[in-house]
């Protein structure tokens, strides 16, 4: 666990963990209500532009007949894995960059 605390009262690395758990909710919860802690605001920034676009993504793939429920069950496994690595990476309190 991270000794620091976030403007929330709660560790750095669970409160990043947090953005992710609850995709795009958890990302604009805490950018509401963070105010000084730089890594959760990454984490929060990061899981609110990752995920918006992966539901873009879908969206568009399912207006693409066939091809797109092809592509929509990539996209929904790549969201998962996504998701885990990402809360992995957050708990362990790494600064971990999507491309």
């Amino acid at each position: 666990m991270s000794p620091f605390k976030s403007s929330t009262g709660l560790p750095e690395n669970l409160a990043a963990t947090l953005c992710y758990l609850l995709p795009m909710v958890g990302g604009i919860l805490f950018l509401s209500l963070e105010k000084r802690s730089r890594y959760v605001i990454f984490h929060a920034l990061q899981s609110l532009l990752a995920f918006s676009l992966l539901a873009a993504a879908h969206l568009l793939a399912g207006a693409v007949p066939i091809i797109g429920l092809l592509a929509s069950a990539l996209l929904a496994l790549i969201g998962v894995l996504m998701w885990l690595v990402l809360m992995a990476q957050a708990i362990q309190g790494k600064w971990f960059k999507l491309p």
